[in-house]
């Protein structure tokens, strides 16, 4: 059972590093995307996300 929830977050949180980097939030080989915790991770990605959103909406006007 450790190593399901073990690797389910492994499986989140290299999905979250993979939308960072194309969202160029990061660059692919920056040392410090990869020791962000989930959550660090979550925070990271709803505000590169919000940016992008609003960033986007601001180009439809």
């Amino acid at each position: 059972m450790k190593n399901l929830l073990r690797d389910a977050i492994e499986k989140k949180k290299r999905y979250l590093m993979n939308r960072l980097i194309e969202m160029d939030a990061y660059p692919e080989n920056d040392e410090q995307l990869y020791k962000l915790t989930l959550t660090e991770l979550e925070k990271e990605y709803h505000y590169f996300r919000k940016k992008q959103q609003e960033s986007e909406a601001a180009g439809e006007q």
